[in-house]
């Protein structure tokens, strides 16, 4: 009998040793699973999200953001990171405005707010050492009122040339609209029939603008959406647009006159030429 219960004994040892050792290589297998799925997981990092729709001029407030996870690698440029970065003096601080509208758990943009304080006005649209300067439209000028704030134009000045010639020239390319008479809002769709608008340029460009609308009349071109196209120099003058004209001479018939006094007045007789 103590054979028996010592083989018995032996065997169960055995048995448990090699569950152990089976425990152990399924426990193995389970971290190095979980090592490999962690190491798969992007990193991240937070960034401040609206929480609702937000249209062009609304206040961005604390209650209409919040703090999500996003991939660091594929954070948006300008993106706000902290509360504290979009409200720098404080929920209770000054709050800053939407200027280009937001679909809601869309990442806020430094490019689609205000600075904190500021209103949605002209100057918020303005890039450093930019200007803005109005030029007169009409429906023809205008393109029929299908212009927006954000679209880009083409401007050509049509004059008189240096030769007294009509000419018709683009002199700046790609001028960017911010204002529609006092509508600056992107998002709008109706059509406006402008009496003005608002364009952001250069002060080398502005002063070209400001001179050629003294001296002629412009016309807007309005320029696509994607389209990033480069052209030369454009300029159409009357005779390039009707054709040269060809002065043909005539020769009429030959006139012979002699002068006669009467008196004291001298006349002037038409008589037959001879040759």
């Amino acid at each position: 009998m103590r054979i028996v219960f010592i083989l018995v004994l032996a065997v169960g040892v055995g048995l448990a040793g090699f569950a152990v050792s089976i425990a152990k290589d399924r426990f193995d297998q389970y971290q190095a699973a979980l090592a490999e799925q962690q190491n798969a997981i992007l990193p991240t990092t937070q960034v401040v999200i609206v929480n609702r729709q937000l249209a062009y001029g609304d206040q961005v407030t604390p209650a209409d953001v919040q703090l999500v996870r996003w991939p660091a690698e594929f954070v948006p440029f300008g993106a706000f990171t902290s509360m504290a970065e979009l409200f720098p003096e404080g929920e209770d601080g000054a709050s800053r405005t939407v200027i280009r509208m937001m679909e809601q758990h869309e990442p806020i943009l430094l490019t689609k707010v205000t600075a904190p304080g500021e209103d949605a006005g002209v100057q918020s649209r303005l890039a450093n050492g930019m200007r803005a300067i109005s030029l007169s439209v009409n429906v023809n000028s205008g393109v029929s009122g299908f212009l927006r704030p954000g679209d880009r134009v083409d401007v050509y000045w049509t004059g008189t040339g240096r030769g007294g010639e009509g000419i018709t020239r683009l002199i700046r390319r790609n001028v960017q609209i911010i204002a529609i008479d006092q509508i600056t809002d992107e998002q709008r769709n109706s059509p406006t029939l402008a009496r003005t608008i608002t364009v952001t340029a250069s002060p080398e460009d502005i002063a070209a603008l400001t001179q050629a609308q003294s001296t002629g009349a412009l016309t807007l071109a309005l320029v696509g959406v994607g389209d990033d196209s480069e052209s030369g120099e454009v300029e159409v003058s009357t005779n390039s647009l009707l054709g040269e004209i060809e002065e043909v001479a005539t020769e009429g018939p030959e006139v012979c006159t002699v002068r006669r006094r009467n008196g004291s007045e001298v006349v002037i007789e038409q008589v037959t030429c001879v040759n």
